[in-house]
């Protein structure tokens, strides 16, 4: 692939996290941030410099299309569209406008048939949660089991890495989310996904951000390699992506265990320094856990993944 189609590409996904118009001057920042630490592992790719003429409206969809000639490399620009607009939720209507203008862009005949699997996913998101037991004034927490049941997820959202799939990625917030509501229905919390969400995004995790990173980071470091069936996935997708996505997942745990357990009394200051000594462990971890991540990619298919994204914390 070259630098201009690896170009075209990530400004595709850039174009999608901005597409619905609401972007705080946080999340802003955000991105930004992502653009800046991209830019390090950029091969002949300003990073930076692609991030300020999407933000200065210097570049539109018709002139990163352009630079995308074949079927394959069209067909993944999609993907990766809707990945990004569905990745903190339900899709906007100026979501789905920038989608639908993408579609005429890129022309010819793009399989579709992966979006209902990816916007299931992100729905579940949104889904109501059960709540919480109320009335009990003392809650008795086993914290092995939660241990055990963090330790998993994570290894479960760096199995997702793994898969051919690139809506695969996409299951990864729900799975986050769905294990924060239940270590905080452990504690006698009663939450809703978007208070879920919010404690997430207050962590530090913006979930637009945290697929953008993902992608952007294979995208840029040449991770990619050939475009094969519109997936996108080389050899070399075994790395960054899934040790974020395992430490992320397991460092956000073991974050909301410490905040609930200890009665929420922490600072927003103290929550995000807490989370970053958290995600610098888990970071750590991965090579122990990198067999069980492995047999866990081997034993999941799409029905395997809707199936646990749909399915309550055990």
């Amino acid at each position: 692939m070259t630098a201009e189609e690896q170009r075209a590409l990530l400004a595709v996904a850039l174009l999608a996290a901005f597409a619905d118009g609401n972007k705080s001057e946080a999340e802003r920042e955000e991105v930004k941030r992502i653009a800046a630490n991209l830019g390090g592992q950029a091969q002949g790719l300003n990073v930076a410099a692609l991030m300020q003429e999407v933000l200065l409206k210097r570049l539109g969809l018709p002139e990163a299309v352009a630079q995308l000639k074949s079927p394959e490399q069209r067909q993944l620009a999609y993907e990766l569209a809707v990945c990004v607009c569905d990745a903190d939720g339900v899709q906007s209507p100026a979501e789905r406008q920038f989608l639908a203008s993408l579609k005429t862009e890129l022309g010819g005949t793009l399989d579709t048939a992966f979006e209902a699997q990816a916007d299931g996913l992100a729905l579940e998101t949104d889904a109501p949660l059960a709540p919480a037991a109320a009335g009990a004034a003392v809650v008795k927490v086993d914290r092995a089991a939660l241990d055990k049941s963090i330790f998993n997820r994570a290894v479960l959202c760096g199995a997702l890495e793994l898969l051919p799939q690139s809506w695969a990625s996409v299951a990864i917030i729900p799975l986050q989310v769905k294990l924060v509501h239940g270590i905080a229905q452990a504690h006698g919390v009663s939450m809703d996904a978007g208070m879920v969400k919010e404690f997430i995004a207050t962590a530090g995790v913006g979930l637009t951000g945290q697929y953008l990173e993902q992608f952007g980071r294979k995208l840029v470091g040449g991770l990619l390699g050939s475009v094969l069936g519109g997936l996108g996935r080389g050899v070399g997708s075994v790395g960054t992506g899934m040790v974020m996505s395992f430490a992320t997942t397991y460092a956000l745990g073991q974050l909301a265990v410490r905040y609930y357990g200890g009665g929420r009394q922490m600072s927003t200051a103290l929550l995000q320094q807490t989370y970053q000594d958290l995600l610098g462990n888990a970071r750590q971890m991965q090579q122990q856990a990198l067999p069980q991540i492995q047999a866990q990619a081997r034993s999941l298919d799409a029905g395997k993944v809707l199936e646990m994204v749909r399915k309550p914390l055990a």
